[in-house]
């Protein structure tokens, strides 16, 4: 009987989550992905400082040559710093 109700209810609360969470963002392994991500690192103060400079620079390097999945890494490492050191 609980079963029967997990599923109704798991796929409400999916549906909430969603809506709450904003518009998808492109997250494949791709070159558009590392621009996107960049694009981020642009607009934050935090990202000028290290660890965050230097993560940018090397994922920005391997996504340009030809190395997305690593570069994306390093991007989101440098995103995660930056989000950390901001005020």
């Amino acid at each position: 009987m609980i079963g029967m109700f997990s599923a109704p209810l798991l796929v409400l609360a999916l549906g909430v989550a969603a809506t709450a969470e904003g518009p998808p963002r492109v997250t494949s392994d791709s070159a558009e992905y590392c621009a996107s991500l960049t694009a981020r690192l642009a607009g934050m103060p935090a990202a000028r400082r290290e660890p965050s400079r230097s993560l940018a620079a090397e994922g920005t390097r391997l996504c340009g040559s030809g190395h997305p999945q690593a570069g994306i890494a390093k991007l989101r490492r440098a995103v995660k710093a930056a989000k950390a050191e901001a005020p």
